[in-house]
C-alpha cells in the first residue's frame, strides 16, 4: 500500500536510487527510476553549481516525475598541514607515475557548498537530501519555503533524534551494508556500525517521522523486509551499479561482477573517510599509513587523478570500489527492467 511519505514526494513504488555521487548517477539512471514510480537521486556533492543545474534541467526535460538531489554538509575534519601533503604526495607518486601522470600536488580549494546549495534551491527538486551532518536551520527553512521535503542521514538512533530535533522531513538510516561513504556525524565511525535491520527497528521507534532504509538492500525481499518493520521506503545504490543507464566505470562493473566475488572493506585510503567498497591493491598499500595522509576532502582531491587514470586504464586495483556488501546480488539489465523485478519480488502491488 502506498503510504503517507510515498503520497507526499508522489513516488508509487518504495524504492529510492541512492544518490551515489562521482558519476553513477546519470540523468538516464535517474529518469528512469523515477519513470518507473520510484525516485531517483542525483549525488551532486562533487559537481559545480552549473552542472548541478544543467542536470537537473536535462533530468526534467526527461520525465516530470519527482526527483532528489543530495550534498555533503559536512565532513571536513580539518585543513591538511604542509606535512600532511608532502608525505600524502609521496605515498601517491609511485601511483601517479604508473599511470604516467603527474604525481599530486596541494589539494584544491573545493566547491563551495553555499553555490551548491543555492542551484538547490532554485531548481527546486521534490526532495532534497544531505549527509555528512546538518543542515543549518535556515536551509531546512528555505526548502520548506520552496516546496522542497529534506531528508538527512543517520547512522545511528542518536543521529536520527537530532535530525527529527532539527526539524528534517524524513530520515534516511543508513546501515554499517552500505557502500560508499558512512554519514556518520556525531560520533566516530567505528561507534555507529549498526545493521540496517536493527537500526530500522530502532529508527522508527525513535522518531514519527518517515524512516527510508538503506545499506545492503538488493532484493525485493530486502524492500519488504524494511517495510515490515516500519520504514517507509528503501534506499538502492549497489543494485542500480549494473543498469545499463548507471555511469559506472567498466572497471568497477568487472568487479561488481566476478566469479569469485571479493571481500569488501571500510577504508579511508581513497577520500580520508571511511566508506565501503571491494578491496582492491591501492587499499592494500595505503590502509597502513591513511592516518597520516591528509583528511577528507583533501584525500579525495589528491587521489582524483589515479583514480581516472586507473578507470581510463581498465584497472580496477587503483579505483574507489564502493559497493554494498550484498553487491555479488547485483543484476545486469535496465532501470526500468530491475524496478519491474523488484516490485515483484517485493509483492508490491501499489494502493
Amino acid at each position: 500500500m502506498i503510504n503517507d511519505f510515498m503520497m507526499q514526494v508522489g513516488m508509487m513504488a518504495p524504492i529510492i536510487q541512492a544518490p551515489m555521487a562521482g558519476g553513477v548517477t546519470t540523468v538516464e539512471l535517474i529518469s528512469a527510476v523515477s519513470e518507473n514510480g520510484g525516485l531517483g537521486s542525483l549525488g551532486a556533492a562533487y559537481l559545480t553549481p552549473e552542472v548541478i543545474r544543467v542536470t537537473a534541467q536535462a533530468i526534467r526535460a526527461r520525465t516530470d516525475r519527482p526527483f532528489a538531489i543530495n550534498l555533503f554538509v559536512g565532513g571536513q575534519e580539518r585543513e591538511p598541514t604542509n606535512a600532511q601533503i608532502d608525505f600524502t604526495s609521496d605515498i601517491l607518486e609511485p601511483w601517479a607515475q604508473a599511470y604516467g601522470i603527474e604525481a599530486p600536488g596541494a589539494p584544491g580549494p573545493g566547491i563551495a557548498l553555499d553555490r551548491q546549495l543555492e542551484v538547490v534551491l532554485d531548481v527546486a527538486p521534490r526532495v532534497f537530501s544531505f549527509t555528512f551532518g546538518m543542515a543549518s536551520p535556515e536551509l531546512l527553512r528555505a526548502c520548506r519555503s520552496r516546496g522542497i521535503l529534506t531528508m538527512g542521514t543517520a547512522t545511528t538512533v542518536e543521529e536520527v533524534k537530532a535530525l527529527t530535533e532539527a526539524g528534517v522531513d524524513s530520515v534516511c538510516v543508513q546501515g554499517m551494508e552500505a557502500g560508499g561513504h558512512r554519514g556518520t556525524f556525531l560520533r566516530p565511525f567505528e561507534e555507529s556500525m549498526f545493521g540496517v535491520l536493527a537500526l530500522t527497528s530502532m529508527a522508527v521507534q525513535a522518531t514519527s517521522l518517515p524512516v527510508v532504509a538503506a545499506g545492503g538492500l538488493m532484493t525485493g525481499g530486502a524492500i519488504r523486509a524494511v517495510l515490515d518493520l516500519g520504514a517507509s521506503a528503501a534506499s538502492m545504490g549497489t543494485a542500480f551499479m549494473l543498469c545499463e543507464e548507471a555511469g559506472t566505470s567498466m572497471a568497477h562493473r568487472y568487479m561488481l561482477a566476478l566469479e569469485k566475488p571479493r571481500p569488501t572493506v571500510i577504508t579511508r585510503a581513497f577520500s580520508g573517510r571511511p566508506a565501503r567498497g571491494i578491496i582492491n591493491r591501492f587499499h592494500e598499500q595505503i590502509s597502513a599509513v591513511q592516518h597520516l595522509c591528509v583528511p577528507f576532502p583533501a584525500l579525495n582531491d589528491m587521489t582524483r587523478d589515479i583514480r581516472r587514470a586507473a578507470a581510463n586504464a581498465g584497472d580496477p586495483e587503483a579505483l574507489s570500489l564502493w559497493a554494498g556488501q550484498a553487491y555479488p546480488l547485483a543484476r545486469d539489465m535496465p532501470a526500468a527492467s530491475l524496478m519491474a523485478v523488484l516490485l515483484d519480488e517485493a509483492k508490491w502491488f501499489g494502493a
